[in-house]
């Protein structure tokens, strides 16, 4: 065995983390990506931690993207993101990180894979790959790089950084072709240990299944230390994650869902309430929309995924939704109440029945450039 060097930049994105590759510094032969990304995450570790490698022991810390040239007319760059499994041996690409979006077009422009000015504002039109939707992103540029400063504050982030609106451009049907998959805006789920119970499934940015946190006997503000440490919950959303992938036709039996671990996203909303947050501080019933916890990978978020949040805030305009029935009523964009604060989503929905249709979702993220150089991966 022998280490082989890739060039490679880590980079945040929003409130996540990912290791970034040029395409063309990778094997042309995808069949070989799986084995380096494991490896360079750390995976699969039993003890959860990803030490021996660059994941940080959590599912926003244990992902990659790969950015290229456009295979569209309408793209600047095309963009792969692969969410790497922390305890198993699992690379999965059935769908986008919101997050990791936000650092795509800085990455794009300071590798000099698009054109941009050196000073000003740049615009970059992103291919993902995985959901075949186009995001735009928007950001200020200085000396050919992204802005290193700026006033916009996440949270989740300490600091603040400057601002990338990203638009995704009409995200209904990223996986399943429809943005209600099944027709209809309110479902029952028969779960396996559970019975019966109401589901919205919502396929926009990525597929989405939300319940009810009083179906579940949860207040729906429980902090995700509490959520890890209950595993009938867990399960529960598990199975409840299983079915809806069924029904929406993501996969074609329960056997296949659990193996598509990272798609459909799973969450329970609540209304607007006092919530407290991984901060200390706690948020009033006036600081938030609607509530939300969500799972990916089978992992309690520490906030809101932006694909999971650009879906809420599209399903809280569908009519007859669970999101909608319990979404503070009011104008304008909508505001989601999650563990480490509020994240602001603007999003806007058309037409009624088979015509529904989501127009669009926009959020503002920060992103950082933390390290540039090579990663090491064995072969033989």
């Amino acid at each position: 065995m022998r280490n082989l060097r890739l060039p490679a930049v880590f980079m945040r994105g929003g409130t996540s983390k990912a290791v970034m590759f040029r395409a063309e510094d990778l094997p042309a032969d995808r069949s070989a990506w799986d084995a380096i990304f494991l490896q360079l995450m750390g995976s699969p570790d039993p003890n959860g931690r990803q030490l021996d490698g660059m994941g940080g022991g959590v599912s926003s810390l244990s992902k990659v993207c790969v950015v290229g040239p456009p295979s569209r007319p309408d793209a600047d760059v095309d963009y792969t993101f692969a969410q790497v499994s922390v305890r198993e041996a699992h690379v999965d690409y059935s769908g986008n990180c919101g997050n990791m979006s936000s650092a795509i077009g800085p990455f794009a422009v300071e590798e000099r894979i698009v054109p941009a000015p050196e000073t000003g504002d740049a615009v970059v039109r992103i291919h993902n790959t995985n959901t075949g939707k186009i995001i735009v992103a928007r950001f200020p540029v200085l000396e050919g790089a992204l802005a290193a400063d700026g006033d916009l504050e996440i949270d989740g982030v300490a600091g603040q950084a400057a601002p990338i609106r990203l638009e995704f451009l009409d995200p209904g049907g990223a996986k399943t072709g429809r943005l209600l998959p099944t027709g209809q805006a309110c479902d029952e789920l028969d779960v396996p240990g559970l019975g019966r119970i109401a589901a919205t499934l919502v396929d926009a940015a990525n597929p989405c299944v939300f319940v009810a946190a009083e179906d579940l006997g949860k207040t729906g503000v429980e902090l995700p230390d509490e959520l890890e440490g209950d595993a009938t919950f867990l399960e529960r959303m598990e199975a409840i994650r299983r079915a809806a992938s069924v029904r929406m036709g993501i996969t074609a039996d329960l056997e296949a869902a659990a193996r598509t671990a990272s798609v459909p996203m799973v969450a329970m909303v609540s209304a607007p309430q006092t919530a407290p947050t991984l901060s200390g501080r706690t948020l009033s019933p006036n600081d938030a929309d609607i509530c939300v916890r969500m799972l990916s990978m089978r992992q309690p978020h520490k906030a809101t995924p932006i694909t999971g949040a650009i879906c809420l805030a599209i399903a809280a305009r569908i009519p007859g939704s669970i999101p909608q029935r319990l979404r503070r009523a009011a104008d304008g964009p909508t505001r989601i109440g999650h563990p480490s604060g509020t994240t602001l989503v603007d999003a806007a929905v058309t037409g009624e029945g088979d015509d529904l249709r989501a127009l669009h979702g926009a959020v503002y993220r920060t992103a950082r450039r933390l390290f540039e150089g090579a990663v090491l991966y064995r072969a033989d």
